[in-house]
This record gives C-alpha cells, sequence and structure tokens, in this order.
C-alpha cells in the first residue's frame, strides 16, 4: 500500500512539475468565466437553470459547514437551524408578516406601498449573518467544554429547538396581534430582490437569480480563501489536529471555536435568506432534521477541511436532488418494470453515494492536502523515510 501511495505521489510530482506556475489562476479564471455565462446556454426558465440556483445556494451552505467542521473539526449536526433563521431573517425583514409595522428601506415598487418591514435584499442578507452569527455562538457557547461526539449531540439538540419553534413560534405572541413564525402555514408572499438597472426580479427570468446567488457564492469563496491561509485560519487547524498542544501553545481556544461557529453559521442564514426568496414561502416544513445530514454529506463527500472540495460536494449533491433524480432518472424504474420512482428511494441513493465514496475515496473527491496525506498513507512513508534516513 505504501509503494503504490508513493508511486501515486511521483506521478502527480510529476504532472505538477510540467504544468505552468499559472495554471491554478487560469483554471480558477475559467471556472468564473464559465460560471458567468452558464446562462446564455440555456432557456430562461429551464429546469437545469433551476436545480444549478439551488445547487450553488447549497454549495454557498456547504463552504460555511466547512469551516465548522473541515477547517475546525467541531461536528456540527444543527446546520439547519442557520437556514431557519436565514429564511426567517427574509420572512421577517422582506413581506408583510408583521403587519403592524410600516417599514421602507431602499426598496421599490409593489414593496415600498405595502404594510410590514421591506427592507433591501442587501440589507437582509446582512441582517441574516448577523442573526446567525449570534446564534451560531449561542449555541457554541454549550460546547466549549466538550469534544467529539458530544458536540454532535448538543449542536443536532439546537437544531431539533429551533425546528420546534418555528412548528409553534405562532403561538408566540409578539404584540399587536403578530406571531414569532406562521407555523407550518408558512409566511407566504415574501419580496424578490430588486436592483437598480435590473429591476423586480421574477421566476419566468431566472438568470438573474442565478447572478445573484454566483456573486453570494464568489464572495464566500473569497472570505473562506482568506481565512483558510489567515492566522485564525490556522488556529482552527491546530485546534482540530490537537486541541490540548494548540492552547499551551497559546491559542484561546474559546474565542477560536465560538468564530467558527459565527462564521460558519453566517453564511449558512445568507443561503437560507436567498432560499426564501426563491422558494417565495418561509415554511417550518422545510428545516427538517435531514437536511443537516444533507448539507454534512456534501462537505464529507467534497473533503473534508477543502475548500473546492466543499464546493464541489455542494453542487453534486444539489445536481442530483434537483435535477438528476427527479428529471432526468425519476422515471428509470418504471422502464425496468418496477413500479415505483426513483424520488422515493432518493435517500437510499445518497447514502450509496457516501458508502461509494468512503470505500473508494475516503479522503473525498478534493481533499486538503493534509488530508490526503494521511488518508493515502504519505506521511507515514514520508516519516518511516526519515526514520531510515537517520539510522547509521
Amino acid at each position: 500500500m505504501s509503494e503504490l501511495a508513493a508511486q501515486l505521489r511521483e506521478w502527480r510530482e510529476a504532472i505538477g512539475a510540467r504544468l505552468p506556475p499559472w495554471w491554478s489562476r487560469g483554471l480558477a479564471a475559467t471556472a468564473i468565466f464559465i460560471g458567468i455565462v452558464l446562462p446564455f446556454f440555456f432557456s430562461q426558465n429551464s429546469g437545469f437553470m433551476n436545480a444549478t440556483i439551488i445547487a450553488v445556494a447549497f454549495a454557498v451552505m456547504s463552504l460555511g459547514l466547512n469551516v465548522v467542521v473541515g477547517f475546525a473539526g467541531l461536528l456540527d449536526l444543527g446546520y439547519v437551524a442557520f437556514y431557519a433563521l436565514g429564511a426567517y431573517a427574509l420572512g421577517w425583514f422582506g413581506s408583510s408578516f408583521f403587519f403592524q409595522a410600516h417599514v421602507h428601506v431602499g426598496v421599490s415598487g409593489v414593496a415600498a406601498t405595502e404594510i410590514g418591514v421591506h427592507l433591501n435584499f442587501v440589507l437582509i442578507l446582512i441582517a441574516a449573518a448577523a442573526i446567525c452569527a449570534i446564534a451560531g455562538m449561542l449555541i457554541g457557547l454549550p460546547t466549549l467544554r466538550l469534544r467529539g461526539d458530544y458536540i454532535a449531540i448538543v449542536t443536532l439538540a439546537f437544531g431539533e429547538i429551533i425546528d420546534r419553534v418555528a412548528v409553534n413560534g405562532q403561538s408566540v405572541h409578539v404584540g399587536g396581534g403578530m406571531t414569532l413564525t406562521a407555523g407550518n402555514l408558512g409566511i407566504s408572499a415574501v419580496d424578490s430582490p430588486s436592483f437598480p438597472g435590473i429591476g423586480q426580479f421574477n421566476l419566468l427570468d431566472l438568470r438573474p437569480w442565478y447572478w445573484l446567488i454566483l456573486a453570494i457564492l464568489f464572495v464566500v469563496l473569497f472570505v473562506n480563501l482568506r481565512l483558510r491561509d489567515s492566522r485564525l485560519g490556522r488556529a482552527w487547524v491546530a485546534l482540530r489536529e490537537d486541541e490540548v498542544a494548540a492552547v499551551s501553545m497559546g491559542i484561546p481556544s474559546v474565542r477560536t471555536k465560538l468564530s467558527a461557529y459565527a462564521i460558519g453559521a453566517m453564511f449558512g442564514g445568507m443561503s437560507g435568506a436567498f432560499l426564501g426568496t426563491y422558494y417565495t414561502e418561509v415554511n417550518a416544513g422545510q428545516f427538517q432534521f435531514g437536511f443537516s445530514i444533507f448539507i454534512l454529506a456534501m462537505v464529507i463527500i467534497g473533503g473534508l477541511g477543502s475548500i473546492w472540495g466543499a464546493v464541489v460536494g455542494g453542487l453534486l449533491l444539489g445536481y442530483i436532488n434537483n435535477y438528476l433524480i427527479p428529471d432526468v432518472l425519476n422515471d428509470l424504474p418504471s422502464k425496468l418494470g418496477l413500479n415505483f420512482s426513483t424520488t422515493t428511494i432518493e435517500y437510499g441513493i445518497f447514502g450509496f453515494l457516501l458508502v461509494l465514496v468512503m470505500v473508494l475515496r475516503p479522503q473525498g473527491l478534493i481533499p486538503e492536502r493534509r488530508r490526503r496525506m494521511e488518508m493515502t498513507a504519505e506521511i507515514a512513508a514520508e516519516d518511516a523515510q526519515l526514520v531510515e534516513s537517520t539510522v547509521p
């Protein structure tokens, strides 16, 4: 096994030596260009574009969870809570739900004349990020003295708490006959984004929606890349690898962990606010526990701690869930003489994919360099060579 890993490493080094030094930047620029012009190859309301928009939103959430799980090594099973809070921020500040209020900031058209709170979508994104950052720190506080599975249990509990609050929030009155949430009835007729020169977004033309979530993805990607190479990012990795050693070297454990929870939650809240307006409704039924596992699967399949792996994992599972299964493969069983549709076994398909990745490529599709070396025994091989070279 070690010989095979060493041979693979030699091949990678040989290929890397032949590539020009600017190839990674060129690849990134090409991917950005393709991402920007992609809508022009499809109709304005095609099913593929709809799936792409949702997949990119999932990739933003995957990047957020990767900060918590991949960078800091804190297993979070309640990430759906930040999706819910971000979506409710859209419902609170971008609809007529709080009908006693009359607040209009940066909006035009019909939204400027309706009752309720109507903020510009950029302000709603900022509000969603702030609310989720505070919630992330509150969720992180009880886990500061915990490790491993105990962190997962606590975060799972908070995810279930938010879900119950979303369902029963219609019984919580905030004054003037207004309630905290609308329960399973949902907050409907939420505002669509509107920007100068573009106008009001509508679901008959999906291109502005796509470019909006793509812009959010680029911002989140930039922040992730800067954080990974920053002092804070190195502190997260140090805590993930050996918390005792990291603390003994002077890394503040409490502040570092809370920053991971807060920043990861911010990205989830921003994506949740976008999905709230894209789905035109904020419903408590959207925030089930299974969604947290779905986002975690994106991070694991892409590669724990890998930024580009989180993006690829989010896009891959997003396309499978919203395009491949319902549109392409849904009637495949009936063609084979079976009396069911593919959508009824979608969780089984995701489970099979997880097992397949864990068996064939446990480090993920695009793994972080350190994790790739650990999972392919490259570190052990290098240590063995070092020992051999020092023995007389």
